[in-house]
């Protein structure tokens, strides 16, 4: 836990019964002082009501208000989450560097859509805490798009990471879906301390001469350079099934995908599918991408794979067979699915 001096806004400080309640009255060391009893010392909000004279709601109210204004900061060992057996035992079954697994326990039963984004979420989370025990200072990181990286941005806790420089790796694109692609490579620089290039290119044209004219303009091609200096890279991947997110979000025609499917795609991975060994399937959509090539990703087989979900097993188990990945989150089902299927060298 870390407590700073930012002032809470004054339409939404906290009035504790009996305090002054005039404009030079500051709340932020109130809410410092009762996550101290609380995160710090042990007391049980009860206990903290009664040292403070105020009402247990009024104590989960300045609890509440001291994590949302990053008066208080808490943030879980991502390290706890690699030292399961099940860990333990897919990391050799495909020559991981780590691997992070969530323990789901989701409120409801079922397959359908918000059990699947319930599960994203968790992971996303667990890949958050894991990602301080993962990089290290004076790193270049290349970050991808998607709803489990959106997740993920919005839970990386606020630790700097001495001389970090966070990329954005894939072009822009509008999404009803989930922000712009832009916004997660600046949010998890803003959480981390680092520096930020943004990619200032959309993630597909509509014509090959246009994105390769594109890819030649010196600021995107500046851009574009840095991608081949990436010490490690952050992404998720997706599956190749109707509600794919790479066709919902307009990133390919339904006429594409049809395509890459019958070559054998299975796997989305960074806008480039893969089939199921991991191979990249090179078709004409990739001549109108603006992005990380997979060769990129594959260059230093540092990426940190963030991904899990029923309908993403098979998904999961081409990116590690490709060899894209050092480091696997994902949750507990996924990785026992995993490790009932073919290791990456067979």
């Amino acid at each position: 836990m870390s407590t700073n001096s930012r002032k809470v806004p004054r339409q939404e400080s906290p009035t504790p019964e009996g305090q002054n309640t005039s404009p030079a009255f500051r709340s932020d060391d109130i809410l410092a002082n009762a996550a101290m009893l609380y995160y710090k010392d042990g007391l049980t909000q009860n206990e903290i009501a009664l040292r403070m004279r105020v009402s247990r709601a009024t104590v989960v109210n300045y609890l509440r208000l001291a994590r949302e204004h990053n008066i208080v900061d808490i943030r879980i060992n991502g390290r706890s989450f690699a030292s399961s057996s099940l860990s333990k035992e897919l990391r050799d079954k495909f020559g991981l560097t780590d691997v992070y697994v969530a323990d789901f326990c989701p409120h409801a039963a079922g397959a359908s859509a918000t059990h699947a984004t319930e599960i994203n979420r968790h992971v996303a989370r667990v890949g958050a805490a894991a990602l301080y025990e993962i990089l290290q200072p004076g790193e270049i990181v290349g970050v991808a798009w998607g709803e489990t990286m959106q997740f993920l941005s919005e839970a990386v806790p606020r630790r700097a990471i001495e001389n970090l420089t966070v990329c954005q790796m894939i072009g822009s694109m509008d999404s009803p879906l989930v922000s712009s692609a832009e916004s997660c490579a600046i949010r998890i620089s803003s959480r981390l301390g680092a520096e930020c290039y943004t990619l200032h290119a959309p993630a597909i044209l509509t014509t090959k001469e246009l994105a390769e004219a594109l890819r030649n303009e010196p600021v995107i091609k500046n851009q574009l350079k840095k991608f081949g200096a990436f010490d490690r890279t952050i992404f998720s991947v997706g599956s190749c099934d109707p509600s794919a997110f790479t066709v919902q979000s307009s990133i390919t025609s339904k006429s594409d995908f049809k395509w890459y499917k019958k070559q054998g795609a299975v796997a989305v991975l960074c806008g480039r599918f893969i089939d199921a060994q991991g191979d990249h399937i090179k078709g004409e959509m990739d001549t109108r991408l603006i992005g990380v090539t997979l060769a990129q990703v594959k260059a230093k087989a540092s990426g940190i794979l963030v991904a899990g979900g029923p309908g993403k097993t098979c998904a999961i188990h081409a990116t590690l067979k490709g060899g894209y990945a050092s480091h696997l989150v994902t949750d507990d089902a996924t990785a026992r699915s995993l490790m009932a299927m073919g290791g990456k060298d067979s």
